[in-house]
This record gives C-alpha cells, sequence and structure tokens, in this order.
C-alpha cells in the first residue's frame, strides 16, 4: 500500500511538473516572439508601419486608454460576444433536442440544415441589415447565424452516438422518451455539449467581428476597420491583440468550467 501511494504521488509531481514545463516554454516563445518583433522593426528586417512593433503597439494602447474608449470598444465587444454566444447555445441546443425528439421533423429538415451550414452566413449580412437595423441587433442576429448551426449539428451527432442498447434497456423497463432524454442522453453528452461550446467561443467571436466590419460605430471590430482605413495600423494590431486574448480568456473559462463539472459528474 505504501509503494503504490509513493507511485500515485509521484505520478502526479511528474504529470504537475510536466505542466509547469509546458506553461514555461509557452511564456518563453511568446516573450521570445514579442522580443524578435521589437528587434526586426528597430533593425528594419519589417517595415513597422505594416506590421508595427510592440512598443508602438504600446504607446496606442496608453493613447487608447488615454481618450477614455478602450474599455468602451472592449466591453461593447465582450458583451455582443457573451450574448451571441449563449443565445446560439441555448437555441442550438433546444433545436437539436427536437430534432433528435422526432426522427421525422430531423429527416424534413436535414438538407436545409445541411445547405444552411454550407452558405457564407455574411452573404446575409445586408438582409439581416434590412431586417433589424443597422445596430447591435444586426451584430448578435449574425453572430447567432454563424454559431447555431454548428451546435445543432454537433449536439445532435452527439446524441445519436449515445449507445443504442442502453436506450433500449430503458425502454424496456417502460422509461417514457423524456426519462430517457434527461437521464441518459443529456448526461451521457455533456462531453459532446462541452466541446460544442469551445467550438462556439471561437464562432461567436468572428460573428461579432464581421457583424462589427459591417454595421458597428464602437467596438473591437470597428476599431480595425476605423485603423485600416485610416493607414493607422498600431490600432489594428492592438485591436487583434486584445481580442486575441479575450478569445483565449473565454475558451479558458469554458475549459475551467469542463474539469469542475468532470470533477462534479465522477465524484
Amino acid at each position: 500500500m505504501v509503494d503504490d501511494r509513493q507511485e500515485h504521488e509521484l505520478y502526479i509531481k511528474n504529470i504537475n511538473r510536466r505542466k509547469k514545463k509546458i506553461t514555461l516554454c509557452r511564456i518563453i516563445i511568446l516573450i521570445a516572439f514579442f522580443v524578435l518583433w521589437e528587434i526586426a522593426g528597430d533593425l528594419g528586417w519589417i517595415d513597422p508601419f505594416l506590421t508595427s512593433t510592440p512598443s508602438r503597439m504600446y504607446k496606442n494602447l496608453i493613447a487608447l486608454y488615454l481618450e477614455g474608449t478602450l474599455f468602451t470598444h472592449i466591453g461593447i465587444t465582450c458583451f455582443e460576444t457573451i450574448l451571441g454566444f449563449l443565445l446560439s447555445t441555448a437555441l442550438g441546443t433546444l433545436i437539436a433536442i427536437i430534432l433528435w425528439w422526432s426522427e421525422f421533423i430531423s429527416d424534413i429538415l436535414d438538407p436545409y440544415i445541411v445547405v444552411l451550414n454550407a452558405l457564407p452566413k455574411v452573404a446575409l449580412a445586408p438582409i439581416i441589415i434590412f431586417w433589424v437595423g443597422n445596430g447591435i441587433s444586426a451584430i448578435i442576429l449574425v453572430t447567432v447565424l454563424i454559431s447555431i448551426i454548428v451546435t445543432i449539428l454537433t449536439v445532435l451527432n452527439g446524441f445519436k452516438e449515445v449507445d443504442k442498447d442502453k436506450i433500449t434497456l430503458l425502454k424496456t423497463f417502460g422509461s417514457s422518451k423524456l426519462q430517457i432524454l434527461t437521464n441518459l442522453i443529456i448526461p451521457s453528452s455533456v462531453p459532446t455539449l462541452i466541446s460544442s461550446l469551445k467550438i462556439n467561443v471561437g464562432l461567436s467571436w468572428v460573428g461579432v467581428i464581421m457583424g462589427e466590419f459591417l454595421v458597428a460605430k464602437e467596438g473591437l471590430g470597428f476599431l480595425i476597420i476605423y485603423g485600416g482605413q485610416i493607414s493607422q495600423l498600431d490600432t489594428v494590431m492592438v485591436s487583434i491583440i486584445i481580442l486575441s486574448i479575450l478569445a483565449y480568456a473565454m475558451y479558458a473559462s469554458i475549459s475551467f468550467a469542463e474539469k469542475k463539472l468532470r470533477k462534479l459528474i465522477f465524484h
């Protein structure tokens, strides 16, 4: 027992040590990238006007902060992304449940879902603007359209992959379709639901930025477009870096919630 415990502790220590090494290497690579970027700009290996440099981006970030607009742009984009993310996830999951519940409806709608998934959603943007106006509503709707079809397909496929024998067993014991859904299908599909959330994080940011490119007067997407129009590429690069940080933070939050949920389920 003592040897087994020591081996287990050693195994855990090795895992933690490996995680720390990976994190350290990631930080070193990131720092080295920005240092090399700065050196390349200072020595003229690259054109700082076209690619910016970390120091130029920092100055631009401070300027945006002093103008008092930085957190306004960040807040608007985050609000649009979170709202679009929640709506597309909730609606997509609900529709997937309906399609699982009725194979007849699923068979009818299958070709339409395939077509909508293949259709570039940005092509619908001009129509959406006429429908809901030139504002946040249009951005949210574009975001939902980009994310919802992938959510439906991912969740529905997860539902269909649940062990058929278990479903048959529950039916044998007289379980209703609602009981099968709540006691077997959804619990068994938790990994799929989490995977859908992770996919939706990226798609939601894509949808919001695309929407802001088209109609926004505020937000990080607007800053990117505006910076490009006035040839202020430092603003463009700062906005992209901020977007990267925010997207990673949102993804990390989902991953953290996934770990907590897995511990809760397995314990």
